[in-house]
């Protein structure tokens, strides 16, 4: 939870000096539910979610670095420094999409190649409190219902969608309960154990054959929606600061651990210090490095391609299509 949080203080700072450009999505505030989430999934299990994707990147398995160089758009970001933000990829995490809730169906779809290949795979398909009331949410719930995919819907409900709280925008803000026909669970998306364990519980109801599961996770963010909102004008900064205060999740765990005797403060500084060190070096390094060349921006876009060219891409069709990343092997 730590390296998440100090992951993006830096590319809030990054943004700041103008060296992240676009759109910045922050999930301070949120670390539990990733982490609690991370630590209960299995090998075989997959990830999509929405483009507050920072943290679960460095989760799936991509270093600081490759995160951080990502948001800069430099050569060593996990997707070349094409995708920036919104748009980063790693082993079974299919990626922050920015199209409001266009990630549910689409996890709707990866469990059923799971139900079809017969890997025992679950698929967590996140959406934020924002997209709750997309259509397409509630068509995902049906047919994933209707075949029975191992699939956990699961809400992160942050209070707000972009500048609009939970209150003023859904009927009904009890996001668990919207599933109907699909059951739900309700967690404290500040507390990681209970993350934890109520994930543990939604993989087991979907590989014993109860179909789709709907989870909310009750959070909340520090940022705004994005580096462009101040996050102040629909909420008071004392808001902020009482949740911070009374509800952080590394703060309240950090005291659990250390009450229990199971970490001395001491241990806990230790590993401050050293993520800090690490989140330091992966910011000098996305500072330093250069992009990639015009000639690989036609580079990876297709698995397999079936022919080099790329079309409609004028001026830029003396450049055809490459492979620069790792064939996939489908």
């Amino acid at each position: 939870m730590q390296a998440v949080r100090r992951l993006e203080s830096a590319a809030g700072n990054l943004y700041k000096e103008k060296i992240i450009r676009g759109f910045c999505h922050l999930y301070s505030g949120q670390e539990a539910c990733a982490v609690g989430m991370r630590a209960a999934m299995r090998s075989q299990d997959t990830l999509i979610t929405s483009y507050r994707a920072h943290g679960w990147t460095l989760l799936m398995g991509v270093p600081p670095s490759g995160v951080l160089a990502e948001l800069t758009g430099r050569k060593t970001g996990c997707s070349r420094g094409k995708g920036g933000s919104m748009h980063m990829y790693a082993n079974n995490f299919y990626g922050g999409n920015g199209i409001v809730g266009a990630q549910v169906p689409l996890g709707a779809g990866l469990a059923l190649a799971s139900q079809y290949k017969g890997d025992g795979g679950v698929c967590l398909a996140l959406y934020g409190d924002g997209a709750a009331n997309q259509g397409q949410v509630f068509e995902a719930y049906n047919m994933a219902k209707l075949w029975n995919l191992p699939c956990i819907f699961v809400c992160e409900n942050n209070g707000y969608g972009m500048g609009t709280s939970t209150d003023r925008a859904a009927a009904n803000p009890t996001y668990y309960t919207r599933g109907d026909y699909v059951p739900g669970i309700g967690v404290d998306g500040m507390d990681v154990l209970a993350v934890r364990e109520a994930t543990k519980f939604a993989i087991e109801h979907c590989t014993s054959g109860g179909g789709p599961l709907v989870m909310e996770t009750i959070t909340y963010r520090y940022s705004g929606h994005s580096m462009s909102d101040p996050g102040t004008s629909y909420r008071t900064r004392d808001e902020v600061q009482e949740v911070r205060q009374t509800r952080d999740p590394i703060t309240s765990f950090r005291e659990k651990i250390i009450s229990a005797d199971l970490v001395t403060p001491e241990e806990i500084k230790k590993i401050d210090s050293e993520i800090k060190a690490e989140i330091d070096q992966a910011v000098k390094l996305a500072k330093s490095d250069t992009e990639i060349g015009l000639e690989e921006m036609t580079a990876d876009i297709y698995a397999l391609p079936l022919e080099t060219q790329i079309r409609g891409i004028s001026p830029w069709e003396k450049y055809p299509h490459k492979t620069v990343g790792k064939p996939i092997n489908l």
